[in-house]
């Protein structure tokens, strides 16, 4: 499913227009990067939580010639599905 898609089923299910039900995703998603940029989690119980990690610095290797590449530091997303969410997946 992409976003038009996820769009016209929220559209559907909730009754309302497609833009109204694309203002409310656009702010959702906006919302959920300005508070995980921030380095603050994003809960939704039985969904799941954004959040941000780190990846520390560490030497890697280029496969085409085997020379030891520096690889940065650097902040990750991260996704924990809710029980909710892992029990619904694993039912169908």
């Amino acid at each position: 499913m992409n976003k038009q898609e996820l769009l016209e089923a929220v559209a559907s299910q909730t009754g309302t227009s497609k833009s109204a039900a694309e203002e409310s995703i656009n702010a959702v998603l906006a919302t959920v990067l300005t508070e995980v940029s921030a380095g603050h989690a994003v809960q939704l119980i039985g969904f799941g939580t954004f959040g941000r990690g780190e990846r520390a610095a560490r030497t890697g290797r280029n496969p085409q010639t085997g020379e030891a590449v520096d690889i940065a530091a650097a902040k990750t997303v991260k996704f924990t599905a809710g029980k909710a969410f892992k029990d619904a997946v694993n039912a169908s």
